[in-house]
């Protein structure tokens, strides 16, 4: 139901990084003056609170005095830890961070990602250390074939760019969609098309049941010989093992890895010192402070006006 005018204003915990606290506040102050803005965590009670803007690695360990919110506002895209705690109560909708900041990051890692393996850097990089002249040139973009797995709010908005700037795009999802210029496949054999045909193999699916260990020995001996891989997603969704073997054998002619198992990426890890692995320490994307706000601004206008929310998880699907 809509908040009557005269009731008590909509109260909002911040429940994110402690010494991130301030300056979000202040950036949602600055957009809702009207609502009651707190991250004292320890002072408030849980069941004053109607919204809670939560981040695993901030001080709310436990979520069941939480019961009564109405929303948990998730400031991470991925929401796999949410869901695993174990105190998450049932009542709360739980929402997905989704903000023009974070896509957009994530669009320009993809995309040049994709551009450094299609045009050849890391081959002409090291050719460059022994001093080869080379004039290999790398087909077009009309001729490069992009598969993108995951076709939420992220992979959806890499594979529309990709399709803009000439490349073959296909996305793969668990449900059937529509995004122009991209083929869209779905389901089993869906998803073998893509891994058959794709030059570059980009992650962006979420972390669930069905997506855990996905890229096993079986996926990767289904792709073309020497695809690449981008892994920007969870690095749960790569077996490690049947990667470094598909690599080794030239299955897979190189990966491109953001994510990890264990972050940070253990000094020991045979990734490192792989000749066909790029790695970046899990920067290929994050939550933009001063877009978020805007996307949680109007949550909160939702629920005071009665709306349904925006982003909310499906529990049993797990995004």
């Amino acid at each position: 139901m809509a908040r009557m005018e005269g009731e008590a204003m909509t109260r909002v915990l911040f429940g994110g990084r402690t010494d991130h606290a301030d300056a979000w506040c202040e950036a949602l102050r600055a957009l809702r003056p009207d609502i009651d803005l707190t991250s004292d965590v320890a002072g408030t009670d849980p069941q004053s609170v109607d919204i809670l803007i939560y981040a695993p690695n901030g001080p709310i360990k436990d979520l069941g005095p939480y019961a009564g919110v109405a929303a948990i506002q998730s400031v991470w895209a991925g929401v796999e830890t949410l869901l695993d705690n174990p105190t998450l109560p049932d009542g709360p909708a739980v929402l997905r961070m989704v903000e023009p900041g974070l896509t957009l990051g994530m669009t320009d890692y993809v995309v040049g990602n994709v551009m450094r393996i299609h045009l050849g850097v890391d081959e002409h990089k090291a050719k460059q250390a022994q001093r080869v002249w080379s004039e290999d040139n790398p087909p077009l973009s009309k001729d490069r074939h992009v598969g993108i797995v995951g076709l939420g709010a992220l992979g959806r908005d890499a594979a529309e760019k990709l399709a803009y700037l000439g490349f073959q795009v296909s996305g793969w999802s668990r449900s059937a969609k529509e995004i122009e210029g991209v083929r869209c496949l779905h389901g089993a054999d869906g998803f073998d098309m893509l891994l058959a045909e794709a030059d570059i193999v980009v992650l962006l699916a979420p972390l669930t049941p069905e997506t855990e260990d996905l890229f096993d020995g079986v996926a990767f001996g289904r792709m073309k010989r020497g695809a690449h891989v981008v892994n920007a997603a969870r690095g749960q969704l790569i077996v490690d093992d049947a990667l470094l073997a598909a690599l080794d054998s030239g299955q897979v002619g190189g990966a491109t890895l953001d994510v990890f198992r264990e972050e940070p990426l253990p000094s020991d890890h045979p990734y490192w010192g792989h000749p066909s692995v790029t790695i970046t320490p899990h920067i290929a994307s994050v939550t933009r402070r001063d877009t978020a706000v805007a996307v949680i601004a109007e949550q909160i206008g939702r629920f005071e006006r009665g709306e349904p929310f925006d982003h909310k998880v499906d529990r049993e699907s797990g995004y």
